[in-house]
């Protein structure tokens, strides 16, 4: 096989799907090589695919956030590429934004294009039920939620999260909102869930020091800040129930508030935010200057923008490069 993938969107438990599905196809002596745009500069990755293989029949390269390639020359070079890859040798460019350049996409053959978006909320529900009925369990439909308002929203994490309830709370009896609270608040990983409630607690270090551990676990920025975003738009929804004096058990779960750990990192943000549009507002401008800025400053912008939120000052302008 020689041919060249595009696998994008944010849905992370079906794209490793496809790549397992693809790796099938291949034989079972294929080289593989992972490659990070904005890390190895794209010259080098090129001149590797086009060299043959020494050890193996068949090679598979990765470009992971293949949405940083956007210098004109990379992307004429790539696309150049794509249309006449190296015999033998596959490559898959990734990345949870479902839009590249659109010379890249025209470079690839359509049916191997393919953009993994997330579940709809209700189709969530399904999918977590299943997998519980699945492995011989039972959790209820409060359980359900908690666990969706937890983590977050790709079929990966939720798998995770899922099989690692069901190995500390067994299958003897059903699973429900409290024993998923109780285990996923002492037993997650970092996500940008966690980062939203250091920040609405204001711990820099704390929320810098997930930052790193999400950067160096190769979440892309452009996911973090799509998914405090997220937080930031649920905030927005808590605070008109704050103004409306309507903050009860029934309204927060309307707006998808259910556990007290939850609850508790709203009731704090909303001291932090009054106003959650400015921390959107800021959110949005960081996210341009992270798509018109080279990958190197990537951390750096992050570092800035969680700090800035964590000090409550989403009016204050962003950093010019």
């Amino acid at each position: 096989m020689n041919s060249s993938f595009l696998f994008l969107g944010p849905e992370l438990g079906k794209k490793l799907a496809a790549i397992k599905t693809l790796r099938s196809r291949l034989p079972p002596e294929t080289e593989e090589t992972s490659f990070y745009a904005g890390e190895t500069p794209l010259p080098f990755m090129v001149s590797v695919f086009r060299n043959g293989a020494l050890f193996s029949e068949a090679r598979l390269f990765f470009i992971k956030n293949a949405e940083a390639i956007k210098k004109k020359d990379d992307v004429d070079m790539l696309a150049a590429y794509l249309k006449k890859p190296q015999e033998h040798t596959t490559v898959v460019l990734i990345s949870d934004e479902t839009r590249l350049d659109k010379r890249i996409e025209e470079a690839v053959p359509r049916e191997n294009k393919t953009v993994f978006w997330e579940l709809f909320e209700n189709k969530k529900t399904e999918w977590v039920a299943s997998f519980f009925q699945a492995q011989g369990c039972r959790i209820d439909e409060e359980g359900v939620r908690v666990l969706l308002e937890m983590v977050e929203n790709n079929t990966d994490a939720l798998g995770r999260e899922c099989l690692r309830l069901i190995l500390f709370l067994g299958k003897d009896k059903p699973i429900g909102a409290a024993e998923v609270e109780n285990c996923l608040s002492h037993t997650r990983e970092e996500s940008a869930f966690t980062l939203f409630a250091a920040m609405a607690r204001k711990k820099p270090e704390s929320a810098l020091g997930i930052l790193k551990n999400l950067l160096e676990a190769r979440e892309s920025p452009q996911a973090i800040m799509a998914s405090l975003a997220w937080c930031f738009r649920r905030l927005r929804d808590y605070l008109a129930l704050a103004a409306g004096g309507t903050v009860n058990d029934f309204e927060l779960k309307k707006i998808g508030l259910f556990s007290g750990k939850v609850r508790s990192d709203y009731l704090e943000a909303a001291k932090r935010w009054p106003r959650a549009e400015g921390a959107l507002a800021l959110i949005g401008e960081y996210e341009f200057l992270l798509r018109s800025s080279g990958g190197g400053w990537e951390k750096i912008l992050m570092e800035l923008l969680v700090l800035k939120l964590t000090n409550g000052g989403p009016q204050a302008p962003a950093a010019r490069l």
